[in-house]
């Protein structure tokens, strides 16, 4: 990736960096020259192992606890450019460690959003949602990431909204069924491209993080109203 047109050094705040597609927005900010401050649990059990990993992509980690006035001093502190919120759950993780899609997905998005407008920096915010996602959506997960795209829009910042469909690529924690569930819809929608559906073909079909990553990294850094492509596809978006 061509390094970031700036001024000066842009500085990124990613929560959720140690998500598959955290990790790979991390290293995506990196490569463009950014300084990338990394959010990693203060209790993670691995806090040691994702120091070592995000120091050697040359990102800082940052262990602010999740409460919104701490949240709020450290953003005030760090001033970023950017706030990716790459936030989210899953029924494995709900069942092993509690929440749920409406504490976590909306929850925490919502904080950091009230964090980012309370710090009084105006940061550009970037929220990773999903396909599919509206007002008439319907579904648990669908309803929280509705509610954190309507906070946002709402709260008055700058900001991105990124939907994607199935994020594919090596994950920490197994997710055979996400594989599955990927080929099956990817195998589907090559058929309803031949038929003549080719934007619906490419809106829904799965992502690989990486290349995602790339893309939403040119997203946050894209003038308000741009459409964005990375790697042959169009990352469907709300850019204001």
């Amino acid at each position: 990736m061509q390094a970031m047109m700036h001024d000066a050094t842009p500085t990124a705040f990613v929560a959720g960096a140690t998500g598959l597609t955290g990790r790979e927005v991390v290293r995506a900010l990196r490569e463009g020259g950014a300084r990338v401050v990394a959010h990693v649990r203060p209790d993670s059990a691995r806090l040691d192992d994702w120091r070592a990993r995000f120091a050697a992509l040359g990102a800082e980690v940052d262990t602010t606890a999740w409460a919104p006035e701490a949240l709020a001093a450290t953003l005030a502190t760090l001033r970023p450019d950017w706030v990716f919120a790459l936030l989210g759950t899953t029924r494995k993780r709900m069942r092993r460690e509690g929440g749920d899609y409406a504490t976590i997905d909306y929850g925490l998005t919502r904080m950091l959003i009230d964090a980012a407008v309370a710090s009084g920096t105006r940061p550009r915010f970037v929220y990773l949602s999903a396909v599919g996602v509206s007002a008439r959506a319907k579904g648990a997960y669908y309803t929280a990431r509705w509610r954190a795209e309507e906070a946002l829009r709402a709260s008055g910042l700058p900001y991105a909204i990124a939907r994607p469909s199935f994020i594919v690529g090596a994950r920490d924690e197994g997710r055979p069924m996400e594989r599955v569930g990927a080929s099956i819809a990817d195998g589907a929608l090559a058929v309803v491209g031949l038929l003549g559906g080719r934007g619906v073909a490419e809106r829904y079909r799965s992502r690989e993080a990486s290349a995602l990553a790339r893309a939403v990294v040119r997203l946050a850094a894209a003038p308000v109203g741009d459409a964005v492509a990375a790697d042959g596809f169009d990352l469907f978006a709300e850019n204001r």
